[in-house]
């Protein structure tokens, strides 16, 4: 009798299993290559997003413009003219030529930053407004007098620059004379703009391989007294 060459159902069933746990494998091997790439990419964004917050920061403040506001102008007054800077350990304002809006291209802006509840009741955010800035009027409708000034009002319109934190609080530092060169103060009362300005934060949940939100202390660059006039 003549033997005909063949494949038996066992070895079917066998190279069928085989070829399903080859591509099983390939298949959980993508898996996990994505998720890690996925990963990666939040990480990435994460730390830029973090040293975006930095670099903001310290440009806002490094471009503090020293100014007048005519503080109760928005009562139909024509307002007490008194240096415009608010300083407490929860909330700050001034006025500064970068925004996040137009950076350094566009017209000065009024920060007002704030710091407020998050989101859930669990820790706290970190926002700003940036309303536009047009002189002293503009200021005054900020302020009833002189050192006295309006809450700030979050919404819809207001920039969150950091989120899930443990804490966050302001303080200002004025210069002394010797021996004393520079003391820290939370409320700052003084007419000039104070010589530096440290936001105190930390994060909420702190996380391994990725940045972490860190305290900023940034120079102010003018530091003289608006009501000071010019003279030749």
């Amino acid at each position: 009798m003549k033997r005909e060459a063949g494949l038996t159902l066992i070895e079917v069933l066998l190279a069928v299993t085989l070829v399903s746990l080859l591509s099983v494998g390939i298949l959980y091997a993508l898996r996990i290559g994505l998720t890690t790439m996925e990963r990666a990419g939040d990480r990435l964004m994460w730390n830029r997003r973090v040293m975006g917050v930095d670099r903001v920061l310290r440009l806002q403040i490094g471009n503090l413009m020293a100014v007048k506001a005519a503080c109760g102008s928005a009562e139909g007054g024509r307002g007490a003219m008194a240096p415009f800077f608010q300083g407490e350990p929860q909330t700050m304002r001034f006025v500064s030529s970068y925004s996040l809006q137009e950076a350094a291209r566009g017209y000065p802006r009024i920060l007002e930053f704030q710091v407020i509840p998050g989101e859930h009741g669990r820790g706290v955010r970190l926002v700003v407004n940036e309303p536009l800035y047009s002189g002293p009027l503009s200021a005054g409708a900020l302020c009833t007098a002189p050192g006295q000034f309006v809450p700030v009002q979050t919404g819809t319109q207001s920039f969150v620059l950091a989120d899930n934190l443990e804490h966050c609080s302001f303080s200002y530092r004025r210069e002394l004379p010797a021996p004393e060169f520079q003391v820290w103060q939370s409320v700052w009362t003084q007419p000039r703009p104070p010589s530096a300005i440290r936001i105190d934060m930390a994060p909420l949940e702190p996380g391994a391989g990725k940045l972490q939100i860190m305290s900023v202390t940034a120079p102010v660059r003018v530091t003289r007294n608006p009501m000071e006039e010019y003279v030749n």
